[in-house]
């Protein structure tokens, strides 16, 4: 069973708190454990058995967060950047502590599902070439697509010199398809169309590993994962 000092466990779980306000916090005597006041920043204790309160109040245990944010245009994946707003900035209060960060990139034009954690392991099976974790992304094209373009992205395509894993292009109308990749390289999709002289207009990412973008968060909204989208995210 997982053990930690009391104010790394504070300041982990409450992201408005640093660890040294914690530490103040708790030799005031406003931090309890199991009903009794604990004034020593030190203190060991079990997240998952011990009843920790601030003020009163329980402080609930995650070990980790997933969520899912609806990206909107505009918005660049980092944790930091010094010109333009970032996925971290759009999420709530409620949503936000230490540690978190992007599984992943979408370009800053591109909207649509990223998801952001603080679990560093699920995020590296998630990113790892070797995994081959499908996304799905929707396309609106310049021009429309030839259906002969299917069997050129589905059996591997070699760009700029490189071969592409398989894809899968499914056309919805003239200048619209899904498309689903395996692999997530430098505007890949973009360069993709591009090799037919074609161009993106608009680029959405739909789903990752299967789990599906929730058709009622709106651009710039998120949410916590469910407890079965993140298995499936686990098992992939």
């Amino acid at each position: 069973m997982e053990v930690q000092r009391l104010d790394r466990f504070i300041a982990s779980q409450l992201s408005e708190i640093s660890r040294s306000a914690a530490r103040e916090l708790i030799r005031r005597g406003e931090v309890s454990v199991n009903g009794a006041a604990e004034r020593s920043p030190e203190k060991k204790i079990s997240p998952e058995a011990d009843e920790i309160t601030l003020f009163g109040k329980p402080v609930g245990y995650k070990k980790h967060l997933y969520i899912m944010l609806n990206k909107p245009s505009g918005v660049v994946c980092s944790t930091r950047d010094g010109l333009s707003e970032t996925v971290l900035n759009l999420l709530p209060e409620g949503l936000r502590r230490k540690g978190l960060f992007p599984a992943g990139r979408l370009d800053k034009d591109t909207v649509g599902f990223v998801l952001i954690t603080d679990d560093g392991e699920l995020a590296h099976r998630i990113l790892s070439p070797k995994s081959h974790v499908e996304k799905t992304y929707f396309v609106k094209l310049r021009d429309p697509c030839p259906p002969s373009v299917i069997d050129v992205f589905s059996g591997g395509m070699t760009l700029d010199g490189e071969r592409l894993l398989p894809a899968r292009l499914e056309i919805l109308g003239e200048r619209e398809c899904r498309l689903t990749l395996r692999e997530g390289k430098y505007h890949q999709i973009k360069r993709m169309f591009s090799s037919f002289e074609n161009e993106v207009v608009y680029l959405k990412r739909t789903s990752i590993a299967g789990v599906e973008l929730d058709p009622d968060l709106f651009e710039g909204q998120a949410r916590e994962l469910t407890a079965e989208e993140v298995s499936a995210l686990e098992t992939r």
